[in-house]
C-alpha cells in the first residue's frame, strides 16, 4: 500500500524536515517561501535539478534587482542551504555556503528614560503590560509573547525565557512593579482558562517532544501564555483547536501609536524597548557580562554595542532606572 500511496508535495516534505527539527513555524513559513520563490525563479525547475549557479543567480537576482536587505538576502540563503543539505541529501559547494551578504553596522535605536516612561504611559490594556515586560526584562516580542504561566517566578521576581534565539534558556528580571498588574492578568486569563475547559476546549500549543511526555499537559493551567489571544484558533500543525498567544501585530501597532502620541522623534519599536534596557543597565553601572546573560547574547562583543551608544551619549551620567520599577 505504501509503495502506491501519492508522494507528499516537495514543500510539504520541506515542512516535514522543519518541525522534525522544532523549527519554529515563523521560520518554517519564512524557509517555505524562499523556496517557492527560487523554485517559480527558474521557471518550476525542481531544486533536485539545479545547484550552486542556479543558486548564486536567485541570490544575485534579490541584490541587485529586488534590491533586498542583507538580512533577507542571507535568510533566503539560509533555506537554500537547509534545503539542499537535509531534504535533497546534496549539500551546497563551500564556496556558496560561506556567501553571506555583509550587513551594514548600524547602532540600535535607543530611547532615553524619561521617552521610555513617555512611550509607556501613552499605552493601555494588556499591551501595555507587554511593552513592560519587554523594557523591564530585556525580552523580545517573541519571547514575552510565548511565556507560559511556569515562566514567571513571582517569589524570586524572575523571568525564566525558555527556547530563546538559538534555542537558549535563560532567566531575566521580572520588575517589582509588574507583580501586581501581572497577577491581576493572570487572574482573568485563567478565567478565560477554565470557561474554556467548560465548553470542551482550554489545550494550547506545546512542542511534539513535550506533548509526548506530557499527554494532559495541553490543558493544564502552568503551561497556558501569559498572554493569550483573545479568540480560539485552528493550530496550523495539528488542526486542534487551540487558544493560541496574543497576535505580536496587536503590541507592534500599539507601541508604533504610542511613539506617535508621545512625539518621539525616533523610529521606535517593541525591540527598541530591549535596546533601552540593556542601554538603561549599563548607564547604571551594571557589569557587561551581566547584560549579556540578560539578554542571552552567546557572544558578549554582540552586547558592547551597547557601549558604543554610551560613548555616543554626550550627557554624562547614570540615568535613574525608574522606568523598570516604576512604570
Amino acid at each position: 500500500m505504501s509503495d502506491l500511496a501519492p508522494k507528499r508535495k516537495f514543500l510539504d516534505q520541506l515542512r516535514d524536515i522543519l518541525r522534525a527539527k522544532h523549527y519554529s513555524y515563523s521560520t518554517e513559513e519564512s524557509y517555505v517561501h524562499w523556496v517557492r520563490r527560487y523554485i517559480l525563479f527558474h521557471n518550476k525547475r525542481h531544486p533536485q535539478e539545479m545547484g550552486d549557479p542556479e543558486v548564486e543567480a536567485f541570490l544575485t537576482h534579490l541584490a541587485v534587482v529586488d534590491h533586498v536587505a542583507a538580512s533577507t538576502q542571507n535568510q533566503a540563503l539560509a533555506a537554500l542551504l537547509f534545503t539542499y543539505k537535509y531534504l535533497l541529501n546534496q549539500p551546497l559547494g563551500d564556496a556558496l555556503q560561506s556567501v553571506r551578504a555583509k550587513r551594514p553596522k548600524r547602532l540600535p535605536v535607543v530611547l532615553t528614560v524619561a521617552e521610555t516612561k513617555q512611550l509607556l504611559d501613552g499605552m493601555s490594556g494588556v499591551p501595555k503590560l507587554v511593552a513592560q515586560l519587554l523594557y523591564g526584562g530585556g525580552l523580545r516580542l517573541s519571547e514575552g509573547l510565548s511565556l507560559r504561566v511556569k515562566d514567571l517566578d513571582f517569589e524570586q521576581q524572575q523571568i525564566l525565557v525558555r527556547d530563546g534565539k538559538g534555542q537558549q534558556d535563560r532567566l531575566t528580571i521580572l520588575p517589582a512593579r509588574l507583580l501586581e498588574p501581572l497577577k491581576a492578568h493572570l487572574m482573568d486569563v485563567k478565567y478565560q482558562h477554565e470557561k474554556d475547559l467548560r465548553e470542551g476546549f482550554g489545550q494550547v500549543y506545546l512542542p511534539q517532544a513535550l506533548a509526548q511526555k506530557y499527554p494532559n499537559a495541553d490543558r493544564s493551567w502552568i503551561w497556558q501564555y501569559v498572554f493569550p489571544a483573545s479568540c480560539r484558533s485552528e493550530d496550523p500543525h495539528s488542526g486542534v483547536t487551540h487558544r493560541h498567544h496574543l497576535d505580536p501585530s496587536v503590541v507592534q501597532k500599539a507601541v508604533k501609536a504610542a511613539v506617535v502620541k508621545a512625539g518621539i522623534a525616533k523610529p521606535a519599536s517593541c525591540h527598541t524597548l530591549r535596546h533601552s534596557f540593556a542601554t538603561h543597565l549599563l548607564q547604571n553601572g551594571y557589569d557587561i557580562r551581566t547584560v549579556q546573560e540578560l539578554l542571552g547574547h552567546k557572544d558578549v562583543k554582540t552586547t558592547m554595542i551597547y557601549t558604543q551608544v554610551l560613548n555616543q551619549d554626550k550627557r554624562g551620567g547614570a540615568q535613574s532606572l525608574g522606568c523598570l520599577t516604576n512604570s
